[in-house]
């Protein structure tokens, strides 16, 4: 056994990263189809580590306490970077996405109960592979696992829940970028960065015409995206006994979105530059951890059914957001990068969904109103449209009333 500090850890993740930057950047495959640079570096050493405990009988240890302050830091850095007159600009596309959304997760569960009859399971498996584990997530999973195995007495539902959901991590950041590039080569778009120099189609940011973030600009977003953590965590607790619990990181993201927006009244003005630098590394380092603890060994073991049942969840969630999703959102350049978020959060989670569209965005240009209408989508109103959904399947008889 292994087992790497905290420190180690955390330069083990660097390399991984870079490691995953040099790999997108040089292989034609990877690069054209905009995968994530965590994905590719933690599925390799997730692999390598696998092997070295298989046939080496060493097994590999990190230290990963740290990832969820990553993830709220990042979210955190998200509120802080949402200009709401955007998304009054954004509204119709909102609403627009919410409206492909409702179908979709019903959509999801009756895959999901339909493999489960195919396959001879129990119906709550088919919902654990339906918008349990794949829309709602890790958290998600563990909570409906631990239920169906106290009340229901399904064996193996945990390791179940995990692999499904982490699996749907992988699979919606390789999925993603594939369906956008299809899209905009099939639909002729472009973002600004697609465009030449000197053709009338400048990038709307360059950046390098503008002024460098300065020491203290860091310092300044750092701090403000540590008290989103701090007052987002107060929120939380205060209101944990509510009748709906909603997640830590929607509250760190509405105390950014509040310091934002309300900052400014007061003569406080963030370096909006930093503080997406410092939520790219954050949600870097998160989704590397993520993917360099995947247990192949329990992939290994939960294969067949469960490879079968997310092989055609991704299959269905791909031409829904190519044919669905970016034909509701105008089927423009930001409806492409949305799409691509789509099977970000609709296989993984919102993370994953950033991820797709920031590989997108650095290759092809901005999309403002993306980065704006898919957090608040997939860090918000999911998870309350998610909890319907499912409260209503599961009191179905055919299924397993609770």
């Amino acid at each position: 056994m292994i087992s790497l500090t905290p420190v180690q850890s955390l330069l083990a993740c660097c390399l991984v990263l870079v490691i995953g930057r040099v790999l997108t950047t040089r292989i034609g495959f990877l690069a054209r189809y905009s995968i994530p640079d965590p994905i590719v570096g933690g599925l390799l050493f997730a692999v390598l580590a696998y092997l070295l405990a298989t046939w080496g009988g060493v097994s590999v240890s990190l230290e990963t306490s740290i990832k969820p302050t990553l993830l709220l830091l990042f979210f955190g850095s998200i509120g802080l970077t949402a200009n709401l007159k955007l998304l009054a600009k954004g509204g119709p596309r909102l609403i627009a996405f919410l409206l492909a959304l409702i179908p979709f997760l019903v959509l999801q569960n009756a895959v999901g109960l339909g493999m489960a009859w195919l396959l001879d399971m129990h119906p709550l498996m088919g919902l654990l592979g339906g918008t349990i584990t794949l829309v709602g997530g890790h958290g998600t999973g563990a909570a409906y696992a631990t239920r169906f195995a106290d009340f229901n007495n399904i064996q193996d539902v945990m390791a179940l829940a995990m692999t499904a959901a982490t699996l749907g991590l992988v699979l919606g950041g390789v999925v993603g970028g594939p369906v956008a590039e299809w899209l905009m080569r099939r639909h002729k778009l472009a973002g600004s960065l697609d465009h030449a120099p000197g053709d009338g189609h400048e990038p709307a940011d360059l950046t390098e015409n503008a002024p460098a973030s300065s020491a203290g600009s860091y310092i300044v977003s750092l701090t403000a995206a540590l008290v989103c953590l701090v007052v987002g965590g107060y929120l939380a607790a205060l209101v944990e006994d509510a009748p709906v619990s909603l997640p830590n990181f929607l509250w760190c993201l509405a105390t950014g979105v509040l310091i934002r927006n309300g900052g400014e009244k007061l003569g406080l003005k963030l370096d909006d530059r930093a503080t997406e630098i410092i939520g790219t590394i954050s949600l870097s380092l998160f989704l590397g951890m993520t993917m360099m603890t995947l247990d192949l060994s329990s992939v290994a073991r939960l294969a067949g059914p469960l490879a079968l049942m997310l092989a055609v969840q991704t299959l269905v969630c791909a031409l829904y957001a190519a044919w669905v999703v970016f034909r509701m959102l105008k089927r423009d350049y930001e409806a492409a990068i949305m799409s691509a978020a789509f099977c970000g959060f609709a296989l993984g989670a919102t993370a994953t969904a950033i991820a797709n569209m920031q590989a997108l965005t650095r290759r092809h240009g901005p999309a403002p109103e993306a980065f704006i209408v898919v957090p608040v989508t997939g860090a918000f109103l999911v998870d309350i449209l998610n909890v319907i959904v499912l409260t209503s399947l599961i009191s179905l008889p055919f299924v397993g009333g609770m």
